[in-house]
């Protein structure tokens, strides 16, 4: 029985002694593999937690939204001109053989006193170009924001082409009706 007691703890640690090695490399390279990526997701967070620092609070945001909304408001008050107002027109729409008529009024915004008398002084020649520009629009040109818009551009850039004092610088119309 000694005999068998002293054959059996020789070849017990034996056997797991080979095991054991290859377990714990195993063992130790997992516990490694686990503190890097440990490590990594430390770093991100780190990193995360740094670009909000660095990022803009909302104070700051709303602060300088504000300060943008105020310069914009002193902008438009500086850039109101004086307003001329031209008479209505009545024309016939092109194409319409008298069937379609539109009746406009207009309003020039100028950038200074100068303009507004050479407007005054040339009040006919303006009103002659601006119902030539109408009388050749057709009601599909004028019947949607698109044409009317670029009717304002170009009785704004016709009329701009002839006067020496000043430029317009808006077209308004104050009533638009065609049938």
């Amino acid at each position: 029985m000694a005999e068998e007691k002293a054959a059996a703890p020789e070849a017990a640690p034996a056997a797991p002694a080979g095991g054991s090695n290859k377990q714990s490399i195993i063992l130790v390279a997992l516990a490694v593999i686990n503190m890097i990526v440990v490590g990594g997701v430390g770093f991100m967070l780190w990193q995360g937690k740094k670009k909000e620092a660095a990022e803009p609070k909302i104070e700051h945001v709303i602060k300088g939204e504000h300060e943008a909304q105020q310069a914009e408001k002193k902008e438009e008050k500086s850039f109101v001109g004086k307003i001329v107002p031209l008479e209505t027109f009545i024309v016939n729409l092109a194409g319409s053989k008298g069937r379609r008529v539109a009746k406009v009024n207009i309003e020039l915004e100028v950038e200074g006193s100068n303009v507004q008398v050479e407007l005054d002084q040339r009040k006919a020649q303006v009103r002659d170009i601006i119902i030539i520009i109408l009388s050749g629009k057709t009601y599909d040109q004028v019947a949607n924001k698109e044409g009317k818009d670029q009717l304002r551009e170009e009785v704004k850039d016709t009329v701009n082409a002839f006067l020496t004092k000043g430029k317009i610088k808006n077209v308004f119309f104050t009533e638009f009706i065609y049938n």
